[in-house]
């Protein structure tokens, strides 16, 4: 018979957004009764996400520090016409850690997993199999709203853990090998040697379209791994994804399809970098933030996680631009051009571009010089950008 749960909180969606929130306010607000809820059977999914020290300011380190997996302080790019090694701390978070933390620290009954929701409204959440829960405020963390109200392009990839037969000789992370075979926009492969033992390949594509071949991109991967030297035993783990990346769009109208008066975080919410697609330090921000609320009513949480996403929208005006120039302005596989450019700049600026922190005088130093693209195509894609 279907039964009403009552909690304070209920976070729909235990991906990133949604764990990290559940995670902060058990660290902030042990008294709260918050609930975890997701169709599948773990937190987290299946996924790696990498993010740079200067991505997470300093008070909200302690909530990922326990997280982090691997680690560097230098990366590798690669260009045609450009190679560099940077100094950087570059961290990692596997999906099975999230998973295995939050099981650890939440309370047994806060995770519930699959329990497949069918909607949510500012105070409930209505379960597939008739449970209905009730709570003083409801955060929608379930993904991507609809994507129509957006112009944009995807970053779209598929990655691979490799077992190695033998030890490696790669102690850095290789974060962009452009030197590869320009296809489907730009491309470039992606390497994080987790052990001496162990490779993690990512094949990346900036394209127009979402759509993959997954088993090519896999073969392409190995072939990628044998042109570096690496004996492949075997593939112990692999993700495919696609990422927006944006260049403008209707903020308010994504943020209403996703549900009017709802507490929204993570992609839902509109909070990931446009040009990169990486959410995880807005998804830091955001748990922080949350957590140190004194009302968990439905308005109150709409009203912080709406301020927080409109802000950050309006802040990326400048990132929605160089994306737009990047789509819009260059031929697909004369995009690397942009990205070669930019990494003959400041390690600083680098750093911090990739925080979202640009300066003005950052802005002004990506824009002057010879562009990487006609100038002409420029002024006209951004131009027709609603940015």
């Amino acid at each position: 018979m279907p039964s009403t749960i009552r909690c304070n909180v209920a976070i729909v969606g235990a991906g990133l957004a949604g764990a990290l929130i559940a995670l902060a306010l058990r660290e902030t607000r042990p008294g709260l009764d918050v609930r975890l809820i997701d169709g599948a059977g773990v937190v987290g999914g299946n996924h790696l996400w990498s993010f740079f020290a200067g991505d997470i300011a300093d008070r909200d380190r302690p909530l990922v520090a326990p997280l982090v997996g691997h680690g560097w302080d230098q990366y590798d790019i690669a260009f045609p016409a450009h190679r560099r090694t940077l100094t950087a701390e570059y961290f990692s978070i596997e999906s099975t850690r999230l998973d295995a933390l939050s099981r650890e620290r939440l309370a047994p009954e806060a995770l519930m997993l699959r329990r497949r929701v069918l909607a949510a409204s500012p105070t409930a959440v209505v379960l597939a199999d008739g449970d209905r829960i009730e709570a003083n405020g409801v955060i929608d963390c379930r993904g991507m709203g609809e994507i129509g109200h957006f112009e944009l392009g995807w970053q779209k990839f598929v990655g691979e853990e490799l077992a190695l037969a033998q030890p490696h000789d790669d102690p850095r992370p290789m974060v962009m090998d452009a030197t590869v075979a320009q296809i489907d926009g730009y491309r470039f492969v992606y390497c994080l040697p987790f052990s001496q033992s162990r490779m993690f390949v990512e094949d990346t594509y900036y394209s127009d379209t979402p759509d993959l071949d997954a088993s090519a991109l896999s073969a392409r991967i190995a072939a990628y791994a044998a042109a570096r030297g690496w004996a492949v035993d075997r593939v112990a783990r692999s993700e495919v994804g696609a990422l927006p990346v944006v260049y403008g769009g209707d903020f308010e109208a994504y943020w209403a399809s996703g549900g009017k008066g709802v507490a929204k975080a993570g992609m839902r919410a509109g909070l990931f970098h446009p040009l990169t697609g990486y959410s995880l330090p807005d998804a830091v921000r955001t748990a922080s933030i949350l957590s140190r609320l004194t009302d968990f009513s439905g308005a109150s949480l709409h009203e912080a996680t709406h301020a927080l996403a409109a802000r950050t929208w309006e802040r990326r005006r400048f990132y929605r631009m160089l994306t737009a120039m990047l789509f819009k302005a260059a031929e697909p596989e004369e995009r690397w051009r942009v990205l070669q450019r930019f990494y003959r700049l400041d390690p600083r600026l680098i750093r911090r571009f990739y925080a979202g922190q640009s300066t003005i005088f950052d802005k002004m130093r990506v824009l002057t010089g010879k562009p990487p693209v006609p100038i002409g195509r420029a002024i006209s894609a951004i131009r027709e950008t609603q940015l």
